[in-house]
């Protein structure tokens, strides 16, 4: 076991919200008072894959758990898309998505079409109200030429009662028809640690990746050169571990524990 020394070397904690400071919408115990603790010792951003909110959302979000944040330290995969395409100008998007990517999109200039043959691009995030129709006109959209923008991968993410359906089995649907994506933005993509570095100013060497899924947030942040805490709340398990060749460098029960300086060594360290 370590202690809070290990902390010392961090200037700024980036995390994960569902798994680490929630389930669904049932806040973690513990992990309010770890992250008021974390911030006694450096900058704390949040990093989400969840692209149903914008920025301007995730803060009402965050404060509604009595969690106060900042829109210039919250990083949502829907404004990681929309930066993304912004590259190549204002596009036109038909979406499969929630109204937080919708705006988020909108804030970076591109045009939601009328008609799904209009579209350069189909995005995909969590969408919780899809149905058949939508999943058609994305279709007609990619038949047409669109181009496939995924906000993430995840195939579920943590509920109260167990997981959830995620973006990544919309994602699938279309994939299934043969349409794979073209590009997947969110964690462990370095589009999503180089939009969230750059937003945050951040040296990858000062920071730190608290995440619960090895596939995104501990694979996404030792690719991105920063050092990486997995923590057991949400989807992954000591079992899911230990049959990994995913090492995080730290591990810890909860937030609560690795605030306090419970952690053991992962072997993940640069």
């Amino acid at each position: 076991m370590a202690n809070r020394w290990f902390l010392e070397r961090y200037r700024t904690f980036l995390l994960d919200i569902d798994g680490v400071l929630v389930r669904g919408p049932v806040p973690i115990d513990g992990a309010a008072a770890a992250l008021k603790a974390l911030r006694e010792r450096g900058r704390c951003a949040f990093l989400t894959n969840n692209s149903s909110r914008s920025r301007r959302g995730l803060v009402a979000r965050l404060a509604s758990l009595g969690v106060q944040a900042d829109e210039r330290d919250v990083v949502p995969s829907s404004y990681i898309a929309a930066t993304h395409l912004a590259a190549q100008g204002s596009v036109s998007f038909w979406l499969i998505g929630e109204d937080g990517l919708d705006e988020e999109l909108r804030l970076a200039g591109h045009r939601r079409c009328e008609r799904p043959e209009q579209a350069e691009w189909v995005v995909v995030g969590i969408d919780r109200a899809i149905d058949y129709a939508a999943i058609a006109d994305a279709l007609r959209a990619l038949r047409a030429g669109a181009r496939l923008l995924a906000t993430n991968h995840d195939p579920t993410f943590p509920g109260p009662d167990g997981p959830l359906p995620g973006a990544g089995a919309l994602v699938g649907a279309l994939e299934g028809m043969g349409f794979p994506a073209e590009v997947i933005v969110g964690k462990p993509s370095p589009i999503a640690f180089r939009v969230a570095l750059d937003r945050l100013g951040v040296d990858p060497s000062s920071a730190l990746m608290i995440g619960d899924r090895l596939e995104t947030d501990i694979l996404g942040a030792t690719d991105a050169g920063l050092d990486s805490a997995l923590v057991l709340t949400g989807v992954t398990s000591r079992e899911d571990l230990a049959r990994s060749a995913i090492r995080p460098t730290w591990i810890a029960e909860t937030l609560d524990a690795l605030a306090a300086g419970r952690v053991e060594r992962g072997d993940g360290a640069h």
